[in-house]
């Protein structure tokens, strides 16, 4: 079925991305809803509910698309997927908040979540690099490199939660407001919410893979441009939203976070069930993602109050628009 309307052009694979995008929003929003409904009646906290179900929640958009990516063998959409959201994250949604409204830094986002950002992207950089060099195999992520990347999430997750414990003021979650519904509801969300982010995710794949096929350009390009944006969207108008209402305190923590849990979680995953091998100019974009943090970590440190300027904004998005400029002249 999906196939057949594939055939009919690029306009429809356009089409059948932009539903695929809607199933993978609300399904993800749904099963947070059920999901933190269900953790709030085992008397579970909200702050624990914020750092776990809604943290995971935010992603499932990036780990269903790069899950189904990787089952279908198509390892450059998996790997851009990522690098192409953590880019966009910093870039793109952090620049453009900053630009409408300077972003206030707590001392936990500035001190622990850009390093580790800067870090994540630093080790997709090393692994593409070094594993010639150690192995005397082709440039790629394989099954040890996914395993170092789960492991530092780990320590990551473990860090996380001892000092929200410690520190529960500067937790760096946005305010968890569970909804009250009956326990039914709660599993017909989760159900409805999982059948929405994998026939989503599988509408976006597939199109994007037909639609990269009859451009004549490579599964990057597609993953860094329209997939990577896709998936980033809802981030996008909760930052900006934020931004306009000057409330943007918290953007700089979860643009980061959400990049941490890109590289180390979703990428180490898809590493350690199918290799991926590297494609034509990942060396650049690996670079990038790391640098997006290196360019925020200068600016924060550059301003007595620690915040993202505007200045600092605009910088982030110039820097963006000659990137992206470059990156599609390559093609």
């Amino acid at each position: 079925m999906l196939e057949s309307l594939l055939s009919y052009g690029i306009w429809v694979g356009i089409v059948l991305i932009i539903v695929g995008f809607i199933g993978l929003i609300k399904g993800a929003d749904w099963l947070v809803d059920g999901a933190s409904a269900i953790a709030k009646r085992f008397g579970i906290s909200d702050l624990v509910i914020g750092l776990t179900v809604v943290a995971f929640g935010t992603s499932m958009p990036e780990f269903v698309v790069n899950m189904i990516s990787v089952a279908n063998g198509s390892t450059d959409l998996a790997i851009t997927n990522i690098l192409g959201s953590n880019i966009i994250n910093t870039f793109v949604i952090l620049g453009l908040t900053a630009a409408i409204y300077p972003i206030a830094t707590q001392k936990r986002s500035r001190d622990f979540d850009v390093p580790m950002s800067i870090l994540a992207g630093g080790m997709v950089f090393a692994f593409i690099m070094l594993r010639p060099l150690v192995l005397g195999k082709p440039e790629g992520i394989d099954y040890i490199g996914g395993i170092v990347l789960l492991i530092i999430f780990i320590y990551f997750l473990y860090n996380t939660f001892r000092h929200a414990k410690d520190h529960p003021d500067e937790a760096g979650v946005e305010e968890v407001n569970v909804k009250p519904i009956s326990p039914m509801k709660s599993i017909i969300l989760i159900i409805v919410g999982l059948l929405g982010l994998v026939i989503g995710g599988e509408l976006i794949v597939k199109s994007a893979v037909n639609i990269a096929t009859r451009l004549g350009v490579s599964e990057a390009i597609i993953g860094l441009t329209i997939v990577a944006l896709g998936t980033s969207l809802p981030e996008l108008a909760t930052s900006v939203i934020a931004a306009y209402k000057h409330n943007s305190d918290i953007a700089v923590g979860n643009v980061f976070g959400s990049n941490i849990f890109n590289v180390f979680f979703i990428l180490g995953t898809s590493a350690i069930i199918n290799p991926l091998p590297a494609y034509a100019g990942i060396e650049l974009d690996a670079s990038m993602a790391a640098l997006g943090g290196v360019i925020t970590w200068l600016v924060i440190k550059g301003n007595r109050e620690r915040k993202v300027t505007r200045w600092g904004g605009v910088i982030l998005l110039v820097v963006y628009a000659g990137y992206l400029t470059y990156r599609l002249l390559m093609v």
